[in-house]
């Protein structure tokens, strides 16, 4: 399938995101909300551009992460007003995460104008809802967006520490401005108000996921059976493939 990309002509798969395709053919697009474990959330509206559809009389606004490619269109993704509307955008998110290196970027590349922070717990969240998302989808909902306008933002329920929480730090670790925070002592994590022990590898002996998290994971799956880190499972699975060849 034919489609038109900022005047030049590529192939699109049939169904797959304008982002998607941009990511392939390296046209930069930014984006704030997606993660490819996710797919297209449509959110941070970083990743708008003008799509003209055959029989149109002029382009429209879509999220380049949602809008699935089904036929031939012509794709802008730098026109003038799409610059203006993420202008706009990184000028309202720099002020949620101010002196943050990622919005001051942005900042400088569209010429985005510097107002007065705003301060928001948790300080530099832009919400983008990955942290949300990810939470879902390890089966859990202890996070979530919480009151609505100029007072929304991610919490635990009334603040205080989850009983849905596993302490996997899945939300901490997806957040592209490192808003959520926790930390580790000894065998202890915190996070969201909440102490988890740590369970330690069996090989290399370092502290590497919470009680609770591999215990969500052996109730849904083969996952954290062998009681090994990432990388010593790593190193086990590439053993036991030389060995079995």
């Amino acid at each position: 399938m034919e489609i038109k990309l900022n005047g030049q002509e590529y192939e699109a798969y049939p169904g797959e995101s304008i982002l998607d395709l941009c990511r392939r053919e390296k046209v930069p697009l930014p984006t704030l909300c997606y993660h490819q474990a996710f797919g297209g959330q449509g959110v941070c509206r970083m990743c708008m551009v003008e799509v003209a559809e055959p029989g149109q009389k002029e382009a429209r606004l879509v999220a380049a992460c949602t809008y699935p490619l089904n036929t031939s269109v012509e794709i802008n993704t730098e026109s003038e007003r799409i610059k203006r509307i993420r202008k706009t955008i990184i000028m309202l998110l720099a002020r949620r995460a101010n002196d943050h290196p990622l919005l001051e970027k942005l900042a400088d590349d569209y010429g985005a104008p510097r107002l007065s922070e705003i301060i928001v717990q948790p300080p530099d969240c832009i919400l983008c809802g990955l942290c949300v998302h990810a939470c879902e989808e390890m089966g859990k909902s202890a996070i979530w967006s919480m009151f609505r306008g100029i007072d929304k933002r991610i919490a635990t329920p009334y603040d205080e520490a989850s009983e849905d929480c596993i302490g996997c730090a899945a939300c901490a670790r997806i957040c592209p401005t490192q808003a959520i925070s926790y930390s580790e002592k000894g065998s202890v994590r915190t996070i969201w108000n909440k102490d988890f022990a740590l369970a330690a590898c069996m090989r290399c002996g370092k502290y590497y996921a919470t009680q609770e998290e591999l215990l969500y994971l052996q109730e849904h799956g083969d996952y954290g059976q062998e009681n090994l880190c990432e990388s010593c499972r790593k190193k086990t699975l590439a053993i036991n493939m030389k060995n079995f060849t």
